[in-house]
Formats: structure tokens, C-alpha cells, sequence
């Protein structure tokens, strides 16, 4: 049973030091993509484990990593649309006002 609650610890961890990381280091936009990704890939282990204990099929696991890979198209896609137009990818170059 430790060993059960200790594969539930780890990923835990890993999703706080993902938002930590999110929340902290806001200096650039591939920083924050990257902090999102590594905590959509820890929930998909979080939830690949509870549902491989309960039993249960897998199909929402595979759905939940299929949205996580297209929204990590759609930010790099994001990002090479900034680059483009800002010439960076500093937070403190954007403007609210400008389009």
C-alpha cells in the first residue's frame, strides 16, 4: 500500500513544480509553454495510474494526451507567430494595446 500511494506522490509533486515553475518564471513565452506541457504530461500519468488501479479501459487517457499534443501545436504555433511579428519572445515586448 506505501508503494501504491508513493506512485501517486511523485507525479503530485511534479504538477506543483510544474505550476511553480509557471507561476515564477514568466520571462518568456517558451518557458511557460514548456512549464504547461511537463504539467499536461504529468496529469496524463496521474490519471493513467488511477485508472490502470481502478481497472477501467483507457480510452479517456488517450483523448486527454491527444488534446494535450494538439495544444502543444497550437502554442509553438503561438510562439512562432510572436517571434515573427515581436522578434522575441519576452512578455515585457507585448503590449495589451497593441495588435
Amino acid at each position: 500500500m506505501l508503494i501504491l500511494n508513493f506512485y501517486y506522490i511523485v507525479p503530485m509533486v511534479s504538477v506543483l513544480c510544474g505550476l511553480w515553475v509557471f507561476v515564477s518564471k514568466r520571462k518568456h513565452l517558451l518557458n511557460t509553454l514548456l512549464s504547461l506541457e511537463y504539467i499536461m504530461l504529468n496529469i496524463f500519468w496521474i490519471m493513467s495510474l488511477h485508472l490502470s488501479n481502478m481497472g477501467h479501459e483507457s480510452y479517456f487517457v488517450l483523448f486527454f494526451l491527444t488534446l494535450a499534443a494538439c495544444e502543444g501545436a497550437l502554442g509553438l504555433a503561438l510562439l512562432v507567430s510572436v517571434v515573427r511579428t515581436h522578434g522575441n519572445d519576452f512578455f515585457s515586448s507585448f503590449s495589451v494595446l497593441q495588435c
